[in-house]
């Protein structure tokens, strides 16, 4: 693991917040008006990918300027304003830096470029910053290069090597741009994967990871920026390792949050470590190691308590849960639950991580719904999954497919092959835009158990249209 060695360098000029955007989020958690903007932008035919920090990014005036495709959604949601009305600087003001004479160009110690510049025919671009450093740019084309064609491809080259002109010369330290680029792979990787699950992205998203950890050992000019690379590096890490997670590769998932952790540590980022551990917790409940799972979630709270965000602490109860599902501990279940639920009903807050993003009443039901099946009461395990699919935003194409196979499953094996059928038909349709795994793999439990169910209602169709799925790879 790199270490972070920071050099001195002269202050960056502090950006002005956005307190009229602020205003505007009134009582909403960052992640509720994140989740708003999303709607608001399918309202009007656009794809975003707001999450938690960009609105954060821009209340802190970290962005300037949106870039076309967020001010269309932005205007849409708060007709009659200017961008100007939503705390935002002109574009001119902003984009006419860009044009300076060499002579006029910024010096070594002023802040990166805050115009967010993504492309507007292609609204998942990362944010660019204009640094004209050429060492900086191999670095940062590590993250920002993208061909996007079809939804797997929009991943792109994110993890270029650095090329061979840039292996011959000392590396630059890195900066905010970097520690940008390095966050926005992150959002994109777990937005892909809300859409199409895993399957496509693992191998794509292990290259940029690698270039996480080169910008560590890089070093970075100042200490706040140092603490963004190691954080972005880890949140990577754990995205990559749920990939693997997802697609079946337990032995590459456990390496890849035991990295998370280290970084954690190293940097003594209690958030990083409860994630970290949070996941460890999930992938040792499906590797069939259920005390671990337990041990794990316990101290995924132990480092989250001094956080203060009440879902965090919801989540890590449910994992908790499932670890004592998996041990046929009904009492440590349901306690873990009810602590779960308790957590949950206090709501959100500031304080909630932005990967957390994904976490809400229908995840919530969902989990219960795991818990409920591993311990075999499949009725009360169908309740939960039939209200988690109801529940859950379409944003998170993969999670309907994932309740949908949960509630087919628990239908079939509580007895009622034909409307397990029915749910299993409304996963298959939703396997054209995910690929996964993990559900794959739930599938075909659910067609061996209605296989001597076959002249029910709708279960021939079901099995023979499961049958004529390929196969994962």
């Amino acid at each position: 693991m790199a270490s972070s060695t920071v050099t001195s360098a002269q202050p960056e000029r502090p950006p002005r917040p956005n307190l009229a955007f602020r205003r505007l989020r009134g009582k909403r958690s960052p992640a509720e008006f994140a989740a708003a903007v999303r709607r608001a932008a399918r309202e009007i035919g656009e794809r975003v990918s707001c999450d938690a920090r960009y609105v954060g990014r821009v209340e802190a005036g970290e962005i300037r300027c949106p870039n076309y495709a967020y001010e269309r959604v932005f205007l849409h949601m708060f007709p009659g304003r200017t961008l100007t009305d939503l705390g935002f600087a002109p574009r001119s003001s902003v984009r006419g830096r860009q044009g300076r004479s060499t002579s006029e160009s910024r010096g070594a110690g002023e802040p990166y470029e805050t115009y967010d510049t993504r492309d507007t025919h292609d609204p998942h671009d990362l944010y660019e910053t204009h640094d004209n450093n050429e060492e900086s740019d191999v670095l940062r084309r590590a993250f920002m290069t993208s061909g996007a064609t079809v939804a797997v491809a929009s991943l792109g080259p994110l993890g270029l090597a650095f090329d061979a002109a840039a292996a011959g010369r000392p590396a630059r330290r890195a900066g905010t741009g970097e520690a940008g680029a390095l966050e926005e792979a992150v959002r994109r990787i777990r937005l892909l994967d809300d859409r199409h699950g895993a399957d496509g992205l693992y191998r794509r998203a292990a290259a940029p990871l690698r270039t996480a950890y080169a910008l560590l050992d890089a070093g970075a000019s100042r200490q706040a920026t140092a603490d963004r690379l190691y954080t972005g590096a880890g949140e990577l890490a754990i995205s990559v390792g749920w990939l693997a997670h997802d697609s079946g590769r337990f032995d590459d998932a456990r390496s890849h949050y035991a990295e998370a952790l280290a970084t954690a540590r190293m940097n003594g980022d209690a958030g990083l470590e409860a994630h970290a551990f949070c996941n460890m917790a999930f992938l040792a409940r499906d590797a069939g190691r259920p005390r671990e799972a337990v041990r794990a979630a316990q101290a995924a709270q132990r480092a989250a308590r001094p956080l203060g965000s009440a879902r965090l602490m919801s989540l890590l109860a449910l994992r908790e849960a499932g670890g004592w599902a998996g041990l046929a501990d009904p009492v440590g279940c349901e306690q873990a639950l009810v602590r779960a639920q308790t957590f949950f009903e206090r709501g959100p807050s500031d304080a909630d991580p932005e990967w957390m993003s994904f976490y809400g009443e229908a995840e919530l039901e969902g989990l219960e719904a795991q818990c409920w099946s591993t311990l075999g009461d499949w009725p009360r395990a169908a309740r939960h999954a039939r209200r988690a699919g109801d529940l859950q935003d379409p944003h998170f194409t993969r999670n309907l497919a994932l309740y949908s196979a949960e509630l087919a499953d628990d239908l079939a094996r509580g007895g009622r092959p034909d409307e397990a059928a029915g749910a299993g038909m409304r996963c298959l349709d939703l396997l054209g835009e995910v690929q996964s795994s993990r559900i794959h793999t739930m599938l075909a439990g659910t067609a061996r158990v209605l296989l001597p169910h076959r002249r029910a209602s709708g279960v021939s169709t079901f099995l023979d249209r499961h049958g004529a799925l390929p196969r994962p790879a």
